[in-house]
């Protein structure tokens, strides 16, 4: 199981492998932290398909908690058991310190944004903000000054008096968003909200995104499968694979340090060097870990630096991809390594590169050996 080796900013421990079933939030000995959302021994299984293998997670009040995993990892599945759309099969969910696990979905003090905004067309903007509000017979007063501080804090005041359909995509999903802060939930879930948007849209709403959630201090759980964007707006990430949670931690604690190798795939693009290959290239056995911008290419005969790293190979494909470049090489010892170089200076066609001897040179201390 995990054991602790350190204590994040967020009170909760930075878990290392130590061998046994993955858990996560082993969190003997933390600095005290108000907790939001408390999980135990939360399992959920679908016919013989096991969803969700026994999670144990705290998310800390008031942060950004991303549950990345790729499909059918359970990051779904946990988000709809703490809203209360699934029952688990075992385990204990805490909200604010109260057990909530057989209250309904109306009875928690959370709400939930979708993939799908499901606005009313029918309605304009501020009635659609305030439609939870009607539901609970909120006086109409109050309903239209907290359903206009709602759009405000999406940055859509003014837009109130718009349909739908007179919106962008972006500016929809922020009113999904709206409908879901008016009602000042102590935790707002999130499941793959931005999925539907363009690429460009989707980087913005995910700056944005980040920016409300500061701005209103309530506590965000958000699911995705995107790498690009849990790294972008979290203060931590679980990544999950096959129903549990194979990493806590913030974003450049898993990006940097990875505690197992499915981490270090799945987390951006990594080289893993194993066993033979550690050997060959490092001189060293078990399991290592390069990320492909931390190496550098250099001609064949050229010096390598005091504290560097180097392997010989000959680059075999050469690949342009706007703000980078890059290169795939074959090693003399077998194998190959990726290497990514940022073009940050106008360039020339690079595939003369194809073909030729060169070496990959990196920093030692950018070698880091996964689960440790």
């Amino acid at each position: 199981m995990y054991t602790e080796s350190a204590v994040s900013r967020y009170g909760s421990a930075i878990a290392v492998p130590g061998g046994g079933k993955p858990m996560a939030g082993a969190l003997v000995g933390m600095v005290e932290q108000s907790v939001a959302i408390r999980l135990r021994g939360l399992t959920r299984s679908f016919g013989d398909v096991v969803a969700v293998n026994g999670v144990d997670l705290d998310v800390i009040d008031g942060e950004f908690l991303t549950l990345l995993g790729p499909s059918g990892s359970g990051k779904t599945t946990v988000l709809r058991m703490i809203a209360g759309f699934e029952r688990p099969d075992s385990g204990t969910i805490e909200l604010a310190g109260t057990d909530v696990t057989s209250v309904p979905p109306h009875g928690r003090d959370v709400n939930t944004v979708f993939q799908d905004y499901a606005l009313f067309p029918h309605m304009s903007v501020q009635r659609n903000v305030e439609y939870g509000l009607r539901v609970k017979k909120v006086p109409s007063a109050d309903r239209i000054r907290r359903a206009k501080e709602a759009l405000a804090a999406v940055r859509l005041d003014g837009y109130g008096d718009r349909a739908p359909s007179q919106l962008s995509g972006g500016q929809r999903q922020r009113v999904a968003l709206a409908r879901a802060l008016v009602n000042r939930p102590k935790v707002l879930l999130l499941d793959e909200p931005l999925g539907a948007l363009d690429l460009k849209l989707r980087e913005q709403m995910q700056v944005e995104l980040k920016e409300i959630q500061r701005d209103v201090g309530i506590t965000f759980v958000f699911v995705t499968h995107d790498q690009d964007e849990a790294l972008t707006m979290s203060d931590r990430i679980a990544v999950f694979n096959e129903g549990n949670i194979a990493q806590l931690g913030t974003p450049s604690d898993v990006y940097e340090h990875p505690a197992t190798a499915f981490v270090a795939g799945f987390v951006g693009t990594s080289n893993l060097l194993e066993t033979a290959a550690a050997e060959a290239v490092l001189g060293r056995p078990g399991t290592w870990s390069v990320r492909p911008e931390k190496i550098r290419l250099l001609g064949a005969d050229e010096a390598v630096g005091h504290g560097q790293h180097a392997v010989r190979g000959t680059v075999r494909e050469v690949v342009y991809v706007g703000m980078s470049t890059r290169f795939v090489v074959d090693l003399a010892v077998g194998g190959s390594l990726m290497a990514v170089q940022q073009n940050s200076q106008p360039i020339t066609d690079l595939s003369h590169l194809r073909g030729q001897d060169v070496q990959l040179v990196w920093d030692t201390q950018h070698e880091y050996r996964v689960g440790e």
